[in-house]
């Protein structure tokens, strides 16, 4: 049972390559500096990672609800089952109607499936674009005071783990998220108390991060992807809990401050 992990080197597929080789799993990188390469910009190379694989973990760069993802989604999903893909587990994105657009084309698609709906990534402050952020000691984006469940990213890659190599994840969907609700300012101080000094969040209009993301060389279809996420996903409606991680895993969802801990280190002044 060879595993495609689309994304291979980003926060969650690295980490799900690390599992499957921990537990002898074959595995492959889809990515574009694997070989062979993926792209999803570049659909003649999907049919050659698909090659020999059993199952798939789907992932969609930049986002599901980027637009041109659903028919991405819809023309891969039919290669890979066409291919012999016996088994898709989805990555999709808590609050937005296009990523559950895509959930209902895997649910669809005839092979068995699992899907992994998630809050906000804790690694987006340590890993991912916010670092710098974190490091300057001033996170602005455009968010009103509304909490957020982040979630840790090791959970997830457990999860999705389980999904791909054990019995009795099939046919479900998983809502994760961590096991508290915390704003951005809350997020701030839990940082600033890890980092051992002052980080702090700042509200910006749309337009004014909008200013600051082109200064900083990010291309104008992310900037307004990224606008309209945050427009859309962070309006309260995911201001409440879920325990997809304790169903999947049988265990609770890691908290906001045992992250914080764990990763000091990646803010300390550089």
């Amino acid at each position: 049972m060879t595993t495609l992990v689309l994304g291979g080197t980003g926060k969650t597929g690295r980490r799900v390559a690390h599992r499957l080789t921990v537990l002898d799993h074959p595995w492959r990188i889809g990515s574009r500096s694997a070989r062979p390469p993926f792209d999803w910009t570049d659909r003649s190379t999907w049919a050659a990672v698909l090659d020999g694989v059993d199952s798939v973990y789907l992932t969609y760069y930049p986002d599901l609800a980027f637009p041109g993802a659903l028919d991405d989604i819809q023309a891969f999903v039919s290669l890979a089952v066409s291919s012999g893909v016996g088994r898709l587990v989805l990555l999709s994105g808590r609050g937005e109607p296009m990523a559950e657009a895509s959930e209902r084309v895997v649910q669809m698609s005839g092979a068995d499936w699992t899907i992994v709906r998630c809050s906000w990534f804790m690694q987006n402050f340590s890993e991912g674009y916010l670092l710098d952020a974190v490091l300057a000691g001033v996170i602005a984006l455009p968010i009103a005071d509304v909490p957020e469940p982040f979630v840790d990213v090791d959970d997830i890659a457990d999860v999705v783990v389980a999904a791909l190599t054990q019995e009795g994840h099939t046919g479900k969907l998983y809502e994760l998220t961590g096991p508290r609700l915390l704003t951005f300012a809350d997020v701030a101080a839990e940082l600033s108390k890890a980092a051992g000094r002052d980080i702090t969040y700042v509200p910006v209009t749309a337009e004014e991060f909008a200013a600051g993301a082109r200064e900083q060389g990010v291309p104008e279809d992310e900037i307004e992807g990224l606008n309209g996420l945050f427009a859309e996903v962070l309006d309260g409606r995911n201001a409440h809990l879920a325990n997809g991680v304790r169903q999947a895993l049988g265990r609770p969802a890691r908290d906001f401050s045992d992250y914080a801990a764990a990763n000091a280190s990646a803010w300390a002044a550089r």
